[in-house]
């Protein structure tokens, strides 16, 4: 990319409010160098006036050189959609008709980390929940991200208080790989409090936002970047959500761009939990308990998502045998007639199988009557 090029693409990132469908399409059309002299000399195309409308406020404030700078003094990068890292698969749902109108994919990335931007996004699940998390929270999100951390799939969250911040530190712990999706700018550490965990994640993973440096974070912008979380994952897991909460809005976002969504049960008593329930009561997210299940989730292949049972010495036993074994007191032995009386089998069927259970090493008979092994 020519420096000249580099300037619009800063330039053009800067200009609307993201996300902006029409200024992509713009670029998309005749490219980042021209999108950019025709937003700045205000002469775009007869079928791109609301591009004018989008860009009013700042066309006329171009911060591009200073957010370059900004850019390569933190060791960031801006990602495009000329880059051969741009995760043009991961973000294609949001360009589809039904979400575009409300949060069309990103125009360009402003990104901090040593990790392949379309790595991560090809295998990672995002894990969200509530700032004000639970004890029960906060150990839940942390035992998932380390557990998909060890099965070789990133963490992806928003970086605030709560279980983002759970997620991402267990991530790091496990010297696994996590992103945070921020809404602020790149050069921004939001919340305050999280800035040496938004730093750890720059030098390990990556920091992620389509935010240009300097932007402050904004409600408005947190139900924007949200949508960025669902995109860039396989799967969208919330551990917890009180009844309103942000996590409700990145599900939302995950069941319209058809991304598998998870949910984490809680306590019928918990606050926290009432979201995450009533997802599955409703049957919009898929239960699940562990990280076993968030990865059926996100990379389904057919099997079933719980857990198998623990073996035991008498599973593949026959009907009779089972019968034999049960009809045995806990101390103490009978005779083959009793055995036979207790249990319903005939004794020469009874005789059969005791002499089975006895070679499983399940009963003993050697004191002349039969009872439990021990």
């Amino acid at each position: 990319m020519t420096d000249r090029e580099r300037r619009a693409w800063a330039y053009l990132a800067a200009v609307a409010e993201p996300p902006c469908a029409p200024l992509v399409a713009l670029v998309e059309e005749v490219g980042s160098v021209e999108a950019a002299k025709a937003v700045r000399t205000r002469t775009v195309p007869p079928h791109y006036q609301s591009v004018l409308v989008a860009t009013e406020a700042r066309a006329a404030v171009d911060t591009a050189a200073r957010d370059l700078e900004t850019c390569d003094r933190l060791g960031a990068r801006l990602l495009t959609r000329d880059d051969a890292d741009w995760p043009a698969w991961q973000v294609l749902g949001l360009d589809q008709a039904e979400t575009a109108a409300r949060g069309g994919a990103p125009l360009a990335l402003w990104v901090r980390g040593p990790e392949s931007f379309a790595d991560i996004s090809e295998r990672s699940v995002a894990l969200v929940g509530s700032r004000a998390a639970s004890s029960y929270g906060d150990y839940v999100a942390g035992l998932l991200a380390a557990d998909l951390c060890a099965s070789g799939w990133a963490v992806v969250s928003g970086g605030a208080y709560g279980i983002d911040g759970s997620a991402h530190r267990s991530a790091l712990a496990a010297s696994g790989t996590t992103a945070a999706v921020l809404a602020c700018g790149i050069d921004r550490d939001y919340p305050s409090g999280h800035a040496q965990l938004l730093r750890e994640i720059a030098q390990r993973g990556l920091v992620v936002t389509e935010y240009p440096p300097g932007t402050t974070a904004a409600k408005h912008r947190f139900l924007t970047r949200n949508r960025l979380v669902a995109a860039l994952s396989s799967a969208v897991v919330v551990v917890e959500a009180g009844r309103r909460s942000g996590a409700a809005n990145t599900a939302a976002w995950a069941k319209r761009i058809g991304r598998p969504l998870g949910a984490v049960p809680g306590a019928v008593t918990s606050a926290t939990s009432v979201g995450t329930n009533a997802m599955i009561a409703d049957g919009d997210a898929t239960l699940v308990a562990d990280a076993a299940a968030v990865i059926a989730l996100a990379a389904p292949d057919g099997h079933d998502v719980r857990p198998a049972a623990p073996s035991r010495r008498t599973d593949g036993l026959l009907p009779d045998q089972l019968r034999i074994l049960e009809a045995l007191p806990a101390r103490g032995g009978l005779s083959v007639d009793e055995i036979a009386f207790v249990s319903g089998v005939r004794t020469q069927d009874a005789l059969r199988a005791l002499a089975a259970l006895d070679f499983a090493g399940l009963v003993d008979g050697s004191d002349g009557t039969w009872g439990l092994a021990r």
